[in-house]
């Protein structure tokens, strides 16, 4: 939307500190963190009251947009030259006042037909709560502003990723992926108790469960798709699974056919980095038509099983299936529908339990060129 320049503060009705606003080009957002009302402000004229924005609006929500309208008294229109829309994360509301927070943030465009749509990766995130205001304004010829009083004070909620979205993750992924190393199985680490209770409790089953907030902050399976986490990297030099794990010193392993097969659907869902060199990637298996499935084939982009840069299977004249996966990824591979422990084997590992690669609620780096895109985090 088009912004003027502005060269006056504006009050928020959330805010409360003082800060003269800042010009920025694109869509001029202007910044401020302060409270107040039109009466305390002196950049802010005096004159006939102009109508206040009735029953907010929030439709089209994305990821880092969405529209608002609003209905006013049409008595003052014509005078109306420009709208302020104060946004704020609604987790800052009660924020200590000592502690950093997020700095609020003030919108100044021009008078435009409703609805009117609100667009900008670096003040909306995905999946995060906010609270919004307006007003509405007059410029004078001197440049102040004479203002309504602020609306009524309205919450919403951002969305998830896209496929638009994670299509360019997967771009991004593709690009530093690596050669393709080949692989035989899926193997699954934790402690000694875990396979413990799957053989007592889950008539030996490791059940699926929801995945935590690891990764991009826009996920659209984070805290939603139930699966259950495996591994196939392997060491360059031998071949085979690494010795070492963050998650416990007992694994489970088991034949990739039994989980990756011309049955299964492959879908890309994440890529991220936690402030270190490693970038992984979140890939989901889901068996065809199974509740997993259904899920991801509305949100996550597929990968075609043969022909991809991150995890191959591949079938030959004979029915013989080989494997191959993504060299300088770490590969997260999400199994969407339960696992019998029957299907593999359970062993002890003999390396070390290397905590500090756990990528258990693990947030992403959002400075991060390689996997970061232009929405919110």
């Amino acid at each position: 939307m088009e912004v003027p320049r502005v060269g006056h503060s504006v009050s928020s009705p959330t805010s409360p500190c003082e800060v003269m606003m800042k010009n920025l080009s694109l869509d001029a957002i202007q910044l401020c963190d302060r409270e107040g009302n039109k009466s305390q402000d002196s950049g802010i004229a005096e004159m006939e009251e102009l109508p206040v924005p009735q029953h907010i609006k929030i439709s089209n929500i994305t990821c880092d947009s969405f529209k608002i309208c609003w209905d006013m008294d049409s008595r003052a229109k014509e005078r109306i030259t420009h709208y302020f829309i104060d946004l704020n994360k609604k987790e800052n509301k009660n924020a200590n006042k000592f502690k950093h927070k997020d700095v609020p943030t003030k919108l100044v465009a021009k008078a435009v037909p409703l609805p009117m749509t609100v667009r900008g990766h670096w003040f909306l995130s995905p999946r995060t709560e906010y609270t919004v205001a307006v007003q509405t304004a007059s410029k004078q010829s001197d440049g102040d502003y004479a203002v309504s009083d602020w609306s009524e004070i309205v919450e919403f909620c951002t969305a998830d990723y896209s496929m638009v979205h994670l299509s360019q993750l997967l771009e991004k992924a593709e690009a530093i992926a690596g050669r393709m190393l080949c692989f035989s199985v899926f193997y699954r680490n934790q402690h000694k108790e875990y396979f413990d209770h799957a053989r007592e409790a889950q008539n030996n089953k490791m059940l699926p469960s929801v995945k935590d907030n690891s990764g991009s902050h826009g996920s659209p399976i984070s805290g939603k798709l139930e699966g259950i986490f495996f591994s196939c990297n392997t060491e360059f030099n031998t071949g085979k699974p690494p010795q070492d794990s963050p998650y416990g010193r007992y694994r489970f392993q088991v034949p990739a056919e039994a989980l990756f097969n011309p049955g299964t659907n492959l879908y890309f869902a994440d890529f991220y980095c936690m402030y270190t060199a490693y970038h992984y990637v979140i890939l989901v298996l889901a068996p065809c038509g199974s509740p997993g499935d259904n899920f991801c084939k509305q949100r996550l982009p597929r990968l075609d099983i043969a022909d991809n840069r991150f995890l191959t299977c591949v079938q030959d004249e004979d029915g013989h299936l080989t494997f191959r996966h993504a060299q300088d990824l770490i590969l997260e591979v999400i199994y969407t529908d339960p696992v019998d422990l029957g299907l593999g084997a359970v062993a002890e590992i003999s390396g070390h339990q290397l905590m500090s690669l756990s990528t258990v609620n693990a947030k992403k780096d959002p400075s991060c060129k390689t996997c970061n895109i232009s929405v919110g985090r």
